[in-house]
């Protein structure tokens, strides 16, 4: 089993920067890449962010050019960071791992976008 957390939610206004955390616990070397969704009141969950099998990125077209993926292979830890931030973008942000057989997941952080 694979545990994650994450961490760095809050209150910010527009304009403002977060940086999220995900660490990952447990049986953390079947984990082959991390990403990051997000779920508004009302709305559907939704991709923000991952990397692929392939080594690849994938933005939400939402995010693209504001929020940035990283990663630490070594830790098996993967950080959102978030900038210009827009009230639209207040969520419960969710990071996932994903192995071969499985889909593990946090158990989110309030991001609040608001003056």
């Amino acid at each position: 089993q694979v545990q994650l957390v994450e961490s760095g939610g809050g209150l910010v206004q527009p304009g403002g920067s977060l940086r999220l955390s995900c660490a990952a616990a447990g049986n953390v070397a079947t984990i082959i890449y991390m990403g990051w969704y997000r779920q508004a009141p009302g709305k559907a969950c939704e991709l923000v962010a991952t990397f692929t099998s392939g080594g690849y990125i994938n933005y939400a077209d939402s995010v693209k050019d504001r929020f940035t993926i990283s990663r630490d292979t070594a830790r098996v830890t993967s950080d959102l960071h978030m900038t210009e931030l827009k009230p639209e973008d207040t969520a419960v942000y969710y990071c996932y791992g994903r192995s071969r057989s499985d889909y593990y997941w946090g158990q989110g952080t309030q991001v609040t976008v608001s003056s």
